[in-house]
């Protein structure tokens, strides 16, 4: 199949070649006919299968299929609204928009939070078609009376899983009370949850579903293996896997923010160049440490999974689990990152013992087991107990069990060393506003 097969605009199809794409993903091929046709969806979808550009290109058509009425100041109403979890992702997604309008005469803004609001506020007073925000900070706009969403026409939840692990099912809701009752629903998930279920049955009518990838389901050409060591030579082990095979593009995972900075200033003392990505740091901060990650000038990127969550880098080699999620479902989402548009990667989880139970739930989900190394010279003590792990509700994790499979074995040696793709991750934290 082909994009021309999909009826797309020619400015549209302009944009995707100059993007050097040539034939439609999987999950572009489900979802742009049905959203042409203006039906609600809930899609399925792992990171790096191409979402974006899936539900971009067709509402950007669908913009265009129908006459804009002005506003009486003369301006452009808001047409479509697109709810993002992070700030990264909402930037991710307007340059999705930018690239695949740029031969459209549409307009569009992004806002989210962590930045200066009147420029935003500046940009929404002149007009926009599609606005692309996280929830708090379009809730700060809504409040402010900058924003005005009565005309929207295509709502577009996107990682609504995220967002509703992060707490914002309150302020996704009186979003929803403030929209016209007529309009088309998109919800675009890594997973299909409960929860996802309940929303959709209160957003969608008469939803079209498409499931891509097996529910949580791994990157088939992503390598896993699990490291047994003891926690407190982790980081040791970290670096000397990192050194020893000269890997460049690691991204690492800890569970807390305060972790993260801990470890990144562990590993610059170690010799290797590293930054941190949190909640904690300022857009521009994060930004900037994204940049050079992408540009090889900093080997290792050291983030907690809601910063990384819609992180986009083509071909990254490396993911690390410093500590297992308390999540395992969050496991699938790192994991992710890597063995995207075909490339292969490799998925290092560093596990002690307090963490054995935490592996046990990712092989449940995984439904296999992984492979097991301790490497030559880190085997951990005998005889040590689990200790209670925190998470980010301040609550604790126990060990419940310790099955045989769980246990380490020894094994010698160390580490081995297409589609239009849209720009799209310790366990679950505290609800709080992306702002």
């Amino acid at each position: 199949m082909s994009f021309q097969s999909l009826e797309l605009l020619p400015q549209l199809l302009q944009a995707i070649q100059q993007q050097g794409y040539d034939k439609p993903t999987p999950v572009q091929q489900q979802v742009i006919p049905p959203i042409l046709k203006g039906q609600d969806m809930i899609a399925c979808a792992q990171t790096g299968t191409g979402k974006t550009a899936g539900f971009t290109l067709p509402l950007l058509q669908r913009l265009m299929e129908k006459p804009v009425t002005l506003t009486p100041g003369g301006h452009r109403p808001i047409r479509t609204l697109i709810l993002t979890p992070t700030r990264e992702l909402a930037a991710q997604v307007g340059d999705s928009v930018a690239t695949y309008g740029q031969f459209l005469p549409l307009k569009y803004a992004v806002v989210f939070g962590g930045v200066n609001i009147n420029p935003q506020i500046q940009i929404l007073r002149r007009g926009v078609d599609v606005l692309v925000a996280t929830p708090g900070r379009l809730l700060d706009h809504v409040n402010q009376r900058t924003v005005n969403l009565s005309k929207v026409e295509i709502l577009v939840l996107d990682e609504a899983d995220r967002m509703l692990d992060m707490g914002f099912i309150r302020d996704i809701r009186k979003v929803l009370a403030i929209l016209p009752k007529q309009r088309q629903n998109l919800l675009f998930s890594a997973t299909f949850s409960n929860d996802i279920k309940a929303l959709a049955d209160q957003l969608l009518n008469h939803p079209v579903l498409v499931e891509v990838a097996r529910r949580n389901a791994p990157a088939e050409l992503v390598e896993q293996k699990v490291y047994h060591v003891d926690q407190k030579r982790k980081r040791e082990l970290l670096s000397f896997l990192i050194g020893s095979n000269n890997w460049h593009q690691v991204l690492v995972f800890t569970r807390t923010k305060h972790g993260a900075n801990r470890l990144t200033e562990q590993l610059q003392e170690d010799g290797l160049t590293a930054a941190a990505i949190h909640g904690n740091k300022s857009q521009g901060a994060r930004t900037r440490a994204l940049a050079d990650f992408k540009q090889n000038k900093i080997q290792v990127l050291v983030a907690t999974d809601i910063a990384a969550r819609g992180l986009d880098i083509d071909q990254l080699p490396h993911v690390v689990n410093f500590e297992l999620p308390n999540v395992p479902e969050d496991y699938v989402h790192r994991i992710g990152r890597t063995g995207r548009a075909g490339n292969s990667g490799e998925a290092i989880s560093l596990v002690c013992i307090d963490e054995y139970g935490l592996l046990k739930d990712i092989e449940r989900v995984l439904k296999r087991e992984l492979p097991r190394i301790v490497h030559p010279g880190y085997e951990p003590l005998a005889n040590q107990k689990a200790q209670p792990i925190q998470n980010g509700r301040n609550k604790q994790h126990r060990d419940r069990s310790q099955p045989s499979s769980s246990r380490p074995r020894t094994q010698s040696g160390g580490s081995s060393s297409g589609g239009a793709r849209g720009n799209s991750g310790g366990g679950r934290p505290a609800p709080r506003r992306s702002r």
